[in-house]
């Protein structure tokens, strides 16, 4: 599944697969958990193997405010802390049991420091968040949140009914109640 994963960016040679995969530790991580809590440094990566995660942060006036989700197949981290070492403004938790594989910040540096095509991998990854993020941008401008609870069930059917519905208003940027008349209008 890793392998693979790497192999869909047609960079590595089946040897840099193999030795960058066996640099992965698998790791249980229970429903409610904290991959990473606000105040710590990201000093790894997890590829999500099976589970969901939500990224959310406490506003000024103490509420909980969901901006992320992330499935299978995902990577997972708090890229903005993993890059500049500086501590996360960001929570990452498990909202269901979660089987990830760990690789350490050292160990990539390791396996990286002399391979142009982890660099090229790193700008593929780069790019492919900031697109995530200005699609989320545009979205919350942009659509309305039965637009962005369509755009979620599109994109990850298998997994909306695993959400617990308060993480999904507040992802959405509505209550609980207006998220229920969405679903109500909507047929699976």
């Amino acid at each position: 599944m890793i392998g693979d994963f790497f192999r869909q960016f047609n960079l590595f040679s089946e040897e840099e697969v193999d030795q960058l995969t066996r640099l992965f530790e698998r790791k249980t991580i229970n429903k409610n958990e904290l991959f990473l809590k606000e105040g710590e440094k990201c000093k790894e990566i997890a590829f999500l193997e099976s589970g969901i995660f939500r990224t959310y942060y406490i506003s000024e006036d103490g509420k909980d405010v969901t901006y992320c989700f992330r499935f299978p197949n995902d990577l997972l981290a708090s890229y903005s802390s993993f890059i500049s070492n500086e501590p996360s403004v960001e929570n990452i938790q498990a909202i269901s049991d979660a089987s990830v594989l760990i690789i350490r910040k050292k160990d990539l540096e390791e396996f990286g420091k002399d391979n142009l095509n982890w660099i090229k991998f790193l700008k593929i990854i780069a790019e492919q968040e900031y697109i995530g993020l200005e699609k989320r941008f545009f979205e919350l401008q942009r659509d309305n949140a039965s637009q962005r609870y369509a755009t979620l069930t599109e994109k990850h059917p298998n997994y909306i009914q695993d959400i617990p519905l308060y993480h999904l208003a507040s992802y959405l940027g509505i209550t609980q109640r207006h998220l229920s008349r969405i679903r109500n209008n909507v047929s699976f």
